[in-house]
Formats: structure tokens, C-alpha cells, sequence
């Protein structure tokens, strides 16, 4: 099986857009490695992914402890020797504060998990990355990471207020992305930024207007990427095109 199916591992993977992208990838065929903090949630997750036919394996992997993340990547390579898909998708929005409100201790939180887990993650299995013949990284950013769109007078998001830590963090992750897709490119790699949109999940206390499957969908669709597919881009839904399935490549 790991000889003939593309192994992909998702980052946060026990619940919201984690899980359902660990759900879409399992049903495009693939064995899909389910990271995890929690071991219950994780066994839960795993649980309900093989109960619609997913080929799925928890994987305990904490994107801020760096033995955790060695440690899953040597299973990895035990196991499968490579991997085709990884999806950074576990991230955090806490603090909130707005200019001259801002907790560092929150704002050093969520740059650890959202920018600097990131980067642990991708280098721990970049050695399996470069053993697929088609990788694809998928870095879970957002629209509201992207310069050109906060500072557009005439977008959805000019007058938002009230969060730094969050904006900046995801901006920090399309730098990432685009560094990453440039080393990776000769070798047939893609590494894409991907804009989920405003989903429910717990990260906004479930008040987002997409669904949780709807954001998935576009980690699905970066980490399927034909050998045409874009490479170093920021792609996702377009709230300013008020269109819930509206999606298109967005500004840095």
C-alpha cells in the first residue's frame, strides 16, 4: 500500500478544517497521516475518518515541541519512506489585541505555532518530501495575511480592526511559503499558501459563514495540483468577490 498510494499528513488533524481535509484527501485515495496533540481526540478522529473508508493512521505530532515532530517523522520514514502531501494546517488565533493592545505573551504564541511550527514541520520532513515524485506542501494561511488585501480601500478587510498577532502571523506564512517553493521547484515540488476563507471552527468560535468541508476543499485542491499547477501562490476563496465559491489567486 504505501508503494502504490500517496501518503499525505495533515497537521491539526482532529477536528474543524484539519479534519475535514484529512476526510477529502482519505477519499481521493490516499493514506492519510492524521497529526494530533490530544490522544483521545486524535483516536477519535481516526475513528470516525476509517468509519467512511479513509486509510488513516493518528499520528501524535505537536508543531511546538521539536522531539515530537523527530519522532513522527522517523515513523514516517519507517513506515512509509516517503511523503507526498503535507498540509501545515494547525494554527491558533489568540490574543486579539488590536494596535497598542497587544499581549506579547499571546502574539510570541501564535507566531510559535502558526509560523515558527510551520517551518519545524516542513524541515523535519523535507528528506521525505524530496522522495516523492510529486510533492505538495500546503501551508493553511489566510486572506487576511495578505499586504495587498488589508491595505486595499476598497476590500472587505481595509477597516478591520481589533487582531495583529493573527494578520501578521499568517503574513509571516506566505513569506514561508513563497521561500519554500523556490528550493523545492526543481524538483517537481509545489508549496502553495492556501486561503480556507472565514470557516466556522473553534478558532473564531464558529462564527465563520463557510463551512469547515468548504475551506478543506481548497487545501484539497493545492494538494492534487497537476505538474502544471501553480507554484509559490497564495490561493483560495475571494470574499471580495461575494461569492461563497468564488477562488482565484490572491495578493501577497
Amino acid at each position: 500500500m504505501a508503494k502504490t498510494r500517496r501518503i499525505a499528513l495533515v497537521t491539526g488533524a482532529n477536528k474543524g478544517i484539519g479534519f475535514q481535509t484529512a476526510r477529502l484527501l482519505g477519499l481521493e485515495g490516499m493514506t492519510v497521516l492524521a497529526g494530533f496533540r490530544d490522544a483521545r481526540r486524535g483516536a477519535e478522529a481516526e475513528k470516525a475518518l476509517r468509519e467512511e473508508g479513509v486509510d488513516v493512521r493518528a499520528l501524535a505530532l505537536d508543531v511546538t515541541d521539536a522531539e515530537s515532530v523527530r519522532t513522527a517523522a522517523a515513523r514516517v520514514e519507517k513506515e512509509f519512506g516517503r511523503l507526498d502531501v503535507l498540509v501545515n494546517n494547525a494554527g491558533v488565533a489568540l490574543g486579539r489585541g488590536g494596535i497598542g493592545e497587544v499581549d506579547p505573551v499571546a502574539l510570541r504564541r501564535t507566531l510559535e505555532v502558526n509560523v515558527v511550527g510551520t517551518v519545524t514541520v516542513t524541515d523535519a520532513f523535507l528528506d521525505l518530501l524530496r522522495r516523492s515524485e510529486a510533492a505538495r506542501v500546503v501551508n493553511v494561511s489566510s486572506e487576511v495575511g495578505s499586504i495587498g488585501t488589508m491595505t486595499d480601500p476598497y476590500g472587505p478587510f481595509f477597516t478591520m480592526e481589533g487582531d495583529t498577532g493573527y494578520p501578521a502571523s499568517k503574513a509571516a506564512v506566505n513569506m514561508v511559503t513563497a521561500l519554500y517553493a523556490k528550493t523545492l521547484a526543481p524538483l517537481g515540488a509545489k508549496v502553495n499558501a492556501a486561503n480556507p476563507g472565514y470557516c466556522a471552527t473553534d478558532l473564531n468560535g464558529n462564527t465563520g459563514t463557510r463551512t469547515a468541508e468548504q475551506g478543506a476543499r481548497v487545501n484539497l485542491h493545492l494538494a492534487t495540483l497537476p505538474g502544471d499547477g501553480p507554484n509559490g501562490v497564495l490561493w483560495g476563496h475571494l470574499a471580495s468577490a461575494g461569492d461563497p465559491e468564488s477562488y482565484g489567486v490572491l495578493p501577497w
